[in-house]
């Protein structure tokens, strides 16, 4: 084990229906869940998923569908989501792959490899810090995949739950920050075209 990971956190019960994931997310924010789409957005997954090479988690996609991108703490975390008709813009994911292949050229990955590795880690947000946030592609399904934290100052941990319910229990308090700012529940909201 690799001196930078710090350990695990595991919520008292993994949500693993994607609907009870977002409500949950609603609770924690209701400056975010005032922006909710009455319907969801027509993604195209089948673009999305191709150009990363693999499906993705569902809770994810529930919320990209439900929502435009956001943030929390003041701008600190920042969750750039798919939108329709942007389907293909993930250069904010490929940059952060770059970043993940370079970590794990210099040995600063814990020993993951970056996507498309079996496993592979696969950036999902970030912070303004530098802060990223992954999940680690292993399982049976993309519901199955962990949330890993790299933190800015080189300390690693992994979350055993899905990013919508991390993004929660990250909000509220429910699990601890290690290693980043701590998080509020301030939500800005970007429109599409923002």
């Amino acid at each position: 084990m690799h001196d930078d990971l710090i350990g695990t956190q595991t919520p008292e019960r993994r949500i693993t229906d994607p609907e009870e994931a977002l409500r949950l997310l609603e609770q924690v924010l209701p400056d975010l869940a005032a922006h909710r789409r009455p319907q969801p957005a027509p993604i195209d997954w089948t673009l999305v998923e191709g150009r990363l090479g693999t499906g993705l988690p569902t809770d994810y996609k529930r919320l990209a569908e439900y929502y435009p991108s956001f943030a929390l703490s003041h701008e600190y975390l920042g969750v750039g989501l798919p939108s329709p008709g942007s389907e293909l813009e993930l250069d904010g994911t490929t940059e952060a792959l770059e970043i993940v292949h370079d970590w794990y050229e210099d040995d600063m990955s814990i020993g993951l490899q970056p996507h498309p590795a079996p496993g592979g880690l696969l950036p999902w947000t970030s912070s303004v810090e530098g802060d990223l946030f992954l999940w680690i592609t292993a399982g049976s399904t993309p519901d199955d995949w962990p949330v890993t934290v790299a933190t800015r100052g080189g300390e690693w941990w992994h979350y055993a739950g899905g990013a919508v319910q991390f993004l929660a229990e990250l909000a509220s308090g429910t699990i601890e920050p290690w290693g980043l700012s701590r998080i509020d529940a301030d939500v800005t909201v970007y429109e599409e075209g923002d």
